[in-house]
């Protein structure tokens, strides 16, 4: 989607703008559970499907010399990538860690150094060890102590770590769980397990910030959420607007409220209430946890934004329907939820075979909104951006034009960002090869570089050629 706004085509970005590619240990590593590494909820339930196997993936934990030193020559001087809990303590426990996978870390990172790649490294990614996910994860408070314990860990074992981000996407590993269905354990309709589950993995990101900053470390630390701008489909509905404003804080606004007040505003908990009775059930913020995360608000040094789409809702009044398109079957995915409202597409708008609007001014709305609303943001990174596609190898060559306009289409709008005043550190494409997916398998291809899953080789991507032309010359 092109966008509205004439921009200046040679408009640079800044000199620090950092360009990057993504990564998650769970959909690039593989040695799943080999290596000393404990299981992660995620092994026993993809086995039970038997639809596909993160197993070895695209074998980041043999490859990764080789991955970094193609970012090294395709221009990103950024990396993000996670570090797998279960890898370093395997029960999620707090005894000894596991020498072989702590060992690793250091390695790449010591690679991603000499690669001139600065690693970006998140903590938790979808990936809580199996123990401690049967047993409740975030609902259960002990989940918080041992979440701190290992971040604790992390911080005193790699100080050339500088740039560390606690969490990402609490909404996703919140919404998929406990109102779509499509995780492990998952349920349908479970506003309240679902807000207060965002609201204790806001509080043990708050003990780790604390943590980070009574001890002195030479960095930054901050946290990634999902978001997406919420608009009513139609903007003169009272029906409309409300559902837009329900799904705003079912996904984004307690989040973010949680991050930069440390606690929730009138209108934000007006809302919770309204979802919780929805789904019959309550939430508990306790005066202690408020506290804590009132102060660790003050100390976040970024925020990270995984960007893919927005969202256009209609008033509903139904039961709870939804269907997940994991398949790329165009036009299939549904969500309708009871208390929430509808997500609906207004014509014209294009999407993808996966049912994501594309829609890059969504992206300028979100930082416009965040840098008003909470004046105490210090700096934005998107960590995340990109396009799943059908990507076909042919005759060595991936024409993946389209994915190249809609990356395009979503840095003219944060040059534009950047022209309002809003600080914006960097842009990290998703991802960097083609990974695994969890509810999509392999199918999904979002990655600069092409992976044959079978023999391993990488291939650039048309847009690793075009981003790397854009990083060297900070222009588009």
């Amino acid at each position: 989607m092109s966008p509205i706004f004439s921009a200046d085509t040679s408009q640079r970005f800044p000199d620090n703008f950092v360009f990057g590619g993504a990564t998650a240990a769970y959909q690039v590593e593989g040695a799943c559970q080999s290596h000393g590494k404990g299981k992660v909820a995620w092994d026993d339930y993809l086995a039970q499907q038997g639809r596909f196997s993160p197993e070895p993936a695209c074998d980041f934990y043999n490859r990764y010399d080789s991955d970094l030193e193609l970012c090294e020559r395709f221009g990103m001087n950024g990396i993000r990538v996670s570090i797998a809990w279960s890898r370093i303590f395997p029960d999620g426990g707090v005894g000894e860690p596991n020498a072989e996978g702590v060992a690793f870390y250091h390695n790449l990172f010591a690679s991603c150094r000499a690669h001139g790649v600065e690693p970006y490294v998140t903590l938790h990614h979808f990936d809580s060890p199996a123990a401690l996910y049967a047993n409740g994860d975030f609902l259960n408070r002990d989940t918080i102590d041992a979440f701190e314990a290992y971040a604790r860990f992390c911080f005193d074992e790699y100080p050339e770590v500088t740039r560390w981000f606690t969490f990402n996407e609490i909404a996703a590993a919140t919404l998929n769980r406990y109102v779509e269905s499509t995780w492990p354990q998952g349920k349908k309709g479970c506003l309240h397990e679902c807000l207060q589950a965002q609201h204790n993995m806001m509080l043990a990101h708050a003990r780790a910030v604390l943590a980070y900053k009574q001890g002195g470390y030479p960095g930054t630390i901050g946290v990634i959420h999902a978001l997406e701008y919420k608009y009513p489909y139609d903007p003169a509905c009272p029906g409309d607007i409300q559902a837009a404003k329900n799904d705003d804080v079912l996904q984004n606004r307690l989040l973010l409220d949680a991050t930069f007040r440390g606690d929730y505003a009138p209108d934000t908990l007006q809302i919770i209430e309204h979802l919780c009775q929805a789904s019959n059930g309550s939430v508990e913020f306790l005066d202690d946890d408020l506290s804590i995360m009132r102060r660790a608000a003050q100390l976040n040094d970024c925020l990270g934004i995984n960007y893919y789409q927005s969202r256009f809702l209609k008033a509903f009044d139904g039961e709870t329907d939804l269907h997940h398109n994991g398949t790329g079957d165009k036009g299939t995915g549904r969500w309708r939820v009871a208390g929430v409202g509808e997500r609906a597409v207004r014509p014209g708008v294009p999407t993808t075979d996966w049912d994501w609007i594309i829609y890059p001014k969504g992206l300028f709305d979100l930082m416009m909104d965040i840098s008003l609303r909470y004046p105490n943001y210090k700096q934005l990174f998107i960590t995340e951006n990109g396009m799943g596609r059908k990507d076909q190898l042919v005759d060595g060559t991936v024409d993946d034009s389209e994915r190249i306009a809609y990356v395009e289409d979503h840095l003219r709008w944060i040059l534009k960002a950047i022209e309002c005043g809003v600080d914006v550190g960097g842009y990290f494409m998703w991802s960097l090869q083609d990974q695994f997916s969890w509810t999509n398998g392999y199918n999904k291809r979002y990655g600069f570089f092409y992976v044959d899953f079978e023999t391993q080789q990488r291939t650039p991507k048309a847009s690793a050629y075009w981003f790397k032309r854009v990083a060297q010359t900070r222009r588009l």
